[in-house]
């Protein structure tokens, strides 16, 4: 007995010494590892990388820009199913462990042991955390062991809720995706409260290896792993047995979310403000932020921008003829599958690539590119159409065209409306351009185009392009003269004049468009017809440097050099900058910003940006105390005496009514703006505007060159203004424009400016005490506003500037 008692006393004594000893090599382990943790602590201020978000002003998503696509939700914004699919995924007793799950570790294990395929991890969801923000990916033992401790500390310095709001949030869930909330919305399109059992269910599935479950490649593995995690549930009490046999009933269900700007036709648009963004914040805010950013976009005025601007391009384009295919394929086998290799642009509306099957004197039999399944295969059915000399190849008769089409050529084409099969031959047109229509007060871009097709080139010829804008420059000239003692009716002499350019330079002799001049003619007339010789007498006798410093005031140069020829709009801008400068016009003279941002937010929602810089006096009193009524404030500076800001704009009416821009009257609107045609029709510009509406209008080879003898900005690019204003304005009542508190309109003889009531009398705007006379006097023809400037003549360019 004595025996046993002292070889017990031996084990136990044996134990505890083992024990001490191990307790003391596991302190030491423990002791040596803490050393080196990362610090949990930091996980309290965690600001993960959230996407930028970029609306349409009617709240549209836009575009998106992240290097990880994530949405930060709050726990509690995240309901019980989504969490209830996790926790039964990857750590069922996630509410009862202190970090490491002892029951998990064994469970894992054994499920090893045995061979079963469903591999389970032992890992709880709070090592997870710990391992995604503090550790490496790194695969040893010692890593192990600081993701134990680390989940220790995390779990006794925060709330299970946290560890969970930390997790959904971080994890990465395949298909470019960061935590629940952006998974949804990419997968299935919906947010987190709509998920149905089994969309939890698969998204649960994914965190071990979001590959190994991909839902088109491996859409069998993809659904048993989905249904493993239904029966897990099931288990688990989250779900009946009848809802989970129910939810592994239904198909993946997967639909990825495809978000382009092209949707809007507004890949220009987004470019322009994400570049605006990394200039205000840097690469690192605009990806990984999470700004809120509502634009300044009007969706259904954006697609009427493209549809006008894309056919005058195609309008001049087609009328120069085909120039022939795109490529050549060959087509001996299945055409589908070479032809669904070109690569197409996703921004083009209905046009469709195409493939020449065989053809004939009546036409050609097309294949039509064939669409890619999700799976990345192509499609197996194969659509035909036909192209037929009547309708579809009718406009490749023109001068130097390539008009015959053989097999295997490929082309686009587009649906002919009304007649099933039959399609009508496209073309890339060569020739670009850009469209900008902008709110005239705000300077609130609506719309902007900067060319034929953003897939096809980047380049925005209406904010980046430098162009000359001709005549349509004018309007300014003519501003200035109005603004410093000059009426519409004051007479300026169309006749051939001469300018001394200076030794070695020789004489400058301006030139009207149609190369003949027509003697004395009123201010108006000078701009309806758009006439040179008028102009630059006219910028001769108020002075280069008073327009220099107009057009500086109005943002379209910031420095023009005082020569005469910069009258003509030989210098070059932009097509934003004259759009907003012809806004300021429309609304009175006012200055105004052109932008394309409303306001920014960060990821909490505090404003960082607002473009409406007015000040609201009184708006922010706790109370009403019978105060005076709240008011905005509107600090911004007038560039122009809107007395001469009505008068251009109604000499600007007259353009359509009677001059250069006549094919805009059929819009049956009232509307202002002007032509520009630079020197051999190099660039095409209309810049005009409604009451409430400004828009303008470019048109020119992107390496400048003439687009023909013969073009005219009122042959090309008014009627795209025109058919802009025709939808813009389809369901708006006419509208004239306000008259200013001030001007006396006067009925005056159109050609003498004098008073007249009788026949081609109009109604002419006049300043207080500007009023003309019943006649002129000989001597007074040709009224001057201010002295000239011994030196002028010699104040000018060699260029010739704009003609039309």
């Amino acid at each position: 007995m004595r025996l046993m008692a002292r070889f017990l006393g031996f084990i136990f004594a044996t134990a505890a010494i083992l024990f001490v000893v191990a307790a003391a090599g596991l302190g030491l382990v423990i002791w040596n590892y803490e050393k080196d943790l990362p610090d949990y602590t930091q996980l309290t201020n965690y600001e993960p990388k959230v996407m930028t978000r970029v609306h349409a002003g009617d709240g549209s998503l836009l575009a998106e820009y992240a290097r990880e696509r994530r949405l930060y939700l709050p726990s509690s914004a995240i309901p019980p199913l989504v969490k209830d699919a996790f926790i039964s995924a990857e750590d069922k007793n996630f509410y009862h462990h202190a970090g490491v799950d002892p029951e998990g570790i064994l469970r894992a294990t054994l499920v090893l042991l045995q061979g079963d395929k469903h591999v389970q991890g032992a890992s709880t969801i709070t090592q997870q955390v710990a391992k995604n923000f503090l550790l490496t990916n790194e695969r040893s033992f010692e890593r192990k062991i600081k993701e134990a401790l680390l989940a220790f500390r995390i779990e006794g310095a925060y709330s299970k809720e946290k560890i969970l709001e930390l997790y959904l949030n971080e994890i990465y869930l395949g298909l470019g995706n960061y935590g629940v909330a952006a998974a949804a919305l990419n997968y299935f399109g919906k947010s987190v409260n709509e998920l149905t059992i089994a969309q939890a269910a698969y998204l649960a599935a994914l965190p071990k290896a979001p590959n190994n479950y991909h839902p088109f490649l491996k859409r069998e593995r993809a659904l048993e792993r989905r249904n493993w995690v239904i029966d897990r549930m099931v288990e688990n009490g989250y779900v009946s047995r009848a809802d989970g046999e129910k939810a592994k009933r239904e198909p993946l269900g997967v639909n990825p979310r495809v978000l382009s700007p092209n949707s809007f036709a507004a890949g220009f648009f987004a470019e322009e403000v994400r570049r605006e963004l990394n200039d205000r914040y840097g690469e690192k805010k605009l990806y990984e932020g999470g700004l809120s950013v509502r634009t300044t976009l009007d969706p259904k005025m954006q697609l009427m921008a493209r549809r006008a601007l894309v056919d005058g391009l195609v309008r001049y384009d087609e009328a120069h003829g085909f120039r022939g295919p795109m490529r050549h394929i060959d087509i001996s086998q299945d055409w589908g599958v070479p032809l669904a290799d070109v690569p197409t642009l996703g921004d083009v509306g209905a046009w469709r690539l195409a493939v020449v099957v065989d053809a004939n004197e009546g036409g050609a039999r097309i294949g039509l590119q064939p669409k890619r399944e999700k799976s990345g295969e192509v499609e197996r059915e194969r659509e035909l159409g036909w192209l037929t000399n009547a309708a579809g190849l009718k406009w490749t008769r023109g001068a130097g065209s390539r008009s015959s089409l053989t097999p295997g050529d490929v082309v686009y084409v587009e649906a002919i409306d009304g007649k099933a099969g039959q399609f009508r031959l496209r073309q890339m047109p060569e020739v670009s351009g850009a469209i900008i229509a902008m709110d005239p007060y705000t300077g609130r871009v609506f719309a902007m185009v900067g060319g034929f097709s953003f897939d096809q080139s980047e380049f925005n010829r209406a904010t980046q392009a430098l162009r000359q804008p001709g005549s349509s420059f004018k309007p300014f000239v003519y501003a200035t003269a109005l603004d410093n003692g000059y009426t519409p009716s004051s007479i300026v002499l169309d006749a051939p004049i001469e300018i001394d350019q200076g030794p070695g330079l020789g004489v400058w002799r301006p030139d009207n468009f149609e190369g003949k001049s027509s003697g004395p003619h009123t201010l108006r007339y000078g701009v309806e017809h758009s006439i040179n010789q008028m102009t630059v007498r006219l910028a001769r006798d108020v002075g280069m440097p008073l327009i220099a410093e107009y057009a500086k005031r109005f943002g379209i140069y910031d420095d023009l050099p005082p020569y005469l020829s910069m009258a003509l709009g030989s210098g070059e801008t932009t097509l934003l900058r004259m759009t907003t400068a012809y806004s300021m016009l429309a609304n009175g003279g006012k200055r105004i910003k052109p932008t394309l941002i409303d306001r920014i937010q960060d990821r909490w929602g505090h404003t960082l940006y607002r473009h409406d810089e007015r000040v609201c006096e009184g708006c922010d009193a706790p109370k009403w105390e019978d105060q005076p009524e709240p008011k905005l404030v509107d600090k911004r500076e007038q560039v122009l005496d809107p007395l001469t800001a009505y008068q251009i704009t109604s000499i600007m009416e007259g353009v359509i009514q009677r001059g250069t821009g006549q094919s805009i009257k059929a819009v049956g609107k009232h509307l202002a703006g002007k032509t520009g045609t630079t020197n051999e029709a190099k660039d095409l510009w209309f810049v005009g505007f409604s009451p409430d509406l400004a828009v303008g209008v470019f048109m020119g080879y992107d390496q400048p060159r003439s687009l023909g003898d013969s073009a005219q900005a009122a042959q090309y690019t008014a009627p795209i203004f025109r058919d802009f204003m025709t939808m813009a304005l389809k369901d708006k009542p006419d509208v004239p424009f306000r008259v200013p508190p001030g001007i006396k309109l006067i009925s005056v003889d159109a050609r003498s400016g004098m008073r007249s009531n009788g026949s081609g009398s109009i109604l002419e705007a006049f300043k207080p005490g500007t009023a003309p006379p019943d006649s002129y006097a000989a001597s007074d023809a040709t009224p001057r506003a201010q002295a000239v400037n011994p030196d002028a003549d010699r104040l000018v360019g060699t260029g010739t500037g704009g003609l039309y």
